[in-house]
């Protein structure tokens, strides 16, 4: 068996959710999803098929956001794994908990803009993910300032009161 590093390749301000799933209908159910989650939404999704044609299965509202979903699905090369590219603007929070609810969906990896990196195991049947390298590690813990920072932020970006 072999390990791999696969860098995400996306725009820095854009975010995108990796998962799991274990049927081909979720290309068709994750879209009905982010349509009816968020008016308007701009996104691409890709679906990794891990049998009879073993194909990348695809769909969206964003050309960019199509091709950047093909084109790391292809590179991840692991079975039953979807990844799913908001244009800016749109965010993971918004569509997260639909997404979890999808019945076919078995887990979701990580939800990011942060650059990634995904840990891939490979043997002689295919691939399969390990785990995710989101970000980078912590540099302290925050202190007065920082809460105060945190808080601050939360209720510039609308998500607090």
């Amino acid at each position: 068996m072999d390990f791999k590093l696969i860098k995400i390749e996306k725009p820095e301000m854009v975010n995108f959710i990796l998962g799991e799933s274990h049927f081909i209908k979720t290309v068709e159910d994750i879209y009905e999803v982010m349509m009816t989650a968020v008016s308007g939404i701009k996104f691409g999704l890709a679906f990794n098929e891990a049998s009879g044609e073993c194909l990348v299965r695809w769909t969206g509202t964003d050309e960019a956001m199509i091709e950047l979903a093909k084109k790391n699905a292809l590179a991840i090369g692991s079975g039953h794994t979807f990844i799913l590219f908001l244009a800016e603007g749109f965010f993971p929070i918004n569509v997260l908990n639909a997404i979890k609810m999808v019945p076919e969906v078995t887990q979701i990896h990580c939800a990011t803009a942060n650059p990634a990196e995904v840990i891939i195991a490979e043997s002689e049947q295919g691939r399969a993910i390990i785990g995710v390298i989101d970000g980078g590690p912590p540099k302290g813990v925050e202190d007065e300032n920082g809460i105060a920072w945190r808080k601050g932020f939360l209720r510039q970006i609308g998500y607090k009161e």
